[in-house]
């Protein structure tokens, strides 16, 4: 998948205002509307001048946008980082519905099918002030022990003349002991201003965990990988090894081989019912560099006649 650069499809500056993109998007749809247009390419630029407008004329959408065009250009290769559009405040209650068919893959790996931008709904007559949503990344180690974060969200908004820019909001977030990947935290009165009076809206900060290379985690399920030397996985061994929660004495059973799991019931992320904490066995070779080392092997190759292919 190529990444799209949305400002030289419309032919616009990074600095433009909304109306300015609006003037080029009806520019150029007179010119590759399908029903109109003789270009051979026409369906697919029309398709490209849509999805453009659509992400450059919402000011919430544009702002992460730009966050992450930062670091592509058009045409290059491009995956998205799962945390894009981490840190910034969409307005609404849910992700946007759209018909992915007529947009691009690139637009539905960023929008659609769970991607982050939320909802602009808003009803002219609601008292309440709206909902506002935010993706924020902790330590998994928050999830063990609990913490107090700050955290800043970023959140656009558009002037009198349509241009777009950022305003900082910092906050003192509690994190929760035993909160999951995906839950949301609420704050209360955060979110938009009521209308007439009414009460202010709230503001719903979903969690993830910040990528680690140490630990993986599936709903309460934490997984890490043990690297383990031969004898101890043959002859068994009792080792010390970190874990989120502290140091634990861990007994590696003999003729373990690479890829067993060990399981440590409860150590997982904590709650009324806990997770459970798997080490992953990886058996490391040590490398055959020295005299004394290749005699070693040599040794064993002798002595232990063994085909691991024929080994089930």
């Amino acid at each position: 998948m190529e990444f799209k650069d949305y400002y030289q499809i419309l032919g616009v500056d990074k600095a433009a205002s909304i109306p300015d993109i609006k003037k080029a998007y009806r520019k150029l749809a007179r010119k590759y509307h399908p029903d109109i247009s003789k270009e051979p390419d026409a369906a697919l630029r029309m398709q490209e001048i849509n999805e453009a407008k659509t992400v450059l004329t919402d000011p919430e959408k544009r702002a992460a946008y730009d966050q992450l065009g930062e670091r592509y250009h058009a045409g290059q290769d491009f995956r998205p980082p799962p945390d894009w559009d981490a840190g910034f405040e969409y307005s609404g209650g849910g992700f946007e519905e759209f018909d992915l068919g007529e947009f691009s893959d690139f637009f539905a790996n960023l929008f659609g099918h769970g991607g982050q931008t939320r909802s602009r709904a808003h009803h002219a007559y609601q008292m309440r002030g709206g909902d506002r949503h935010a993706r924020i990344f902790v330590d998994l180690s928050d999830a063990f022990h609990g913490a107090t974060r700050s955290v800043t969200l970023h959140v656009p908004q558009t002037d009198a003349q349509g241009y777009v820019s950022l305003q900082e909001h910092n906050l003192k977030v509690r994190i929760p002991k035993g909160i999951k990947e995906g839950q949301h935290i609420r704050l209360a009165g955060q979110g938009h201003h009521g209308i007439g009076g009414g009460e202010p809206g709230d503001l719903y900060l979903e969690v993830h965990f910040t990528p680690s290379p140490d630990y993986r985690v599936e709903g309460k399920d934490v997984f890490a990988t043990l690297r383990v030397a031969p004898w101890e996985a043959a002859l068994g061994a009792a080792i010390d090894v970190p874990t989120p929660s502290g140091q634990v004495h861990l007994k590696i059973p003999k003729g373990s081989q690479g890829g067993r799991k060990l399981r440590l019931k409860g150590r997982g992320i904590p709650g009324a019912e806990p997770g459970d904490l798997y080490f992953v066995l990886e058996v490391v070779l040590p490398p055959a560099n020295t005299d004394k080392a290749r005699q070693l092997y040599e040794a064993m190759a002798r002595d232990m006649p063994f085909n691991p292919r024929q080994t089930r």
